[in-house]
């Protein structure tokens, strides 16, 4: 599978060089601007796309391969902090005083603004 893989990810990619030499050939004559500037694009998105057959998914995107197991994680630590005994409430306290004292602070800059 991983031949097969390189296989068609190296077809691409010499698929992809051959475009962009058009795509420079055609931006090289000035009628033919308008044709070459896309067809650069394509070819850039056929070289990006050529790397997706080489690399790993883990390596592309390993923010969406380690959420599952960090949504994990932090379920876990969210039932260790519940599972002490420490008196949130005196810090709750504080944070509802500092929220009402946000909520009056811009209306009394929108009363000002306006």
């Amino acid at each position: 599978m991983k031949l097969l893989r390189a296989l068609v990810g190296s077809l691409l990619w010499v698929l992809a060089g051959i475009l962009g030499l058009v795509g420079v050939v055609l931006c090289a004559t000035l009628i033919l601007l308008p044709v070459g500037i896309p067809v650069l694009m394509l070819a850039r998105k056929l070289f990006a796309y050529s790397m997706v057959f080489f690399v790993p998914r883990k390596v592309r995107h390993p923010v969406e391969e380690l959420g599952k197991s960090a949504r994990s994680k932090g379920s876990d630590a969210v039932e260790s902090v519940k599972d002490t005994d420490v008196d949130l409430s005196p810090a709750r306290k504080r944070a509802g005083k500092l929220l009402k004292a946000g909520r009056s602070f811009l209306e009394a800059q929108r009363k000002r603004v306006a």
